[in-house]
């Protein structure tokens, strides 16, 4: 199995910044991808981006110039840099381990951005 655990979230004030970090361990592919998400209370999980195991990484739209998906010193760790954060980025932030038999989702962190 595979265990996902993600760490860094907290209060911020806007305009502020977080690192989000996501901790993959146990039985993993050398083909992979993984990805953040995010889920405000009583809306629908939101995708934000994606790193494959080959290096590539991709952003959506809504968080490009800002959010930055990056590989740690360890290709077991990932992080989510997040700049100039909005009361609108208000959620738990959610990371998803991706492979051909399946996905595992860590339990998130929660992230408060006052105005």
């Amino acid at each position: 199995q595979v265990q996902v655990v993600e760490s860094g979230g907290g209060l911020v004030q806007s305009g502020g910044s977080l690192k989000l970090s996501c901790e993959v361990s146990g039985r993993t592919l050398s083909a992979y991808d993984i990805g953040w998400y995010r889920q405000a209370p009583g809306k629908e999980r939101e995708y934000l981006a994606r790193l494959w195991d080959n290096g590539l990484t991709q952003d959506e739209d809504a968080v490009k110039g800002r959010f930055t998906i990056f590989r740690g010193t360890t290709k077991n760790v990932v992080y989510l840099q997040m700049n100039n954060l909005k009361p609108e980025d208000t959620a738990v932030y959610y990371c998803k381990y991706s492979s051909e038999p399946g996905d595992s989702w860590g339990r998130g962190t929660q992230v408060t951005v006052s105005s």
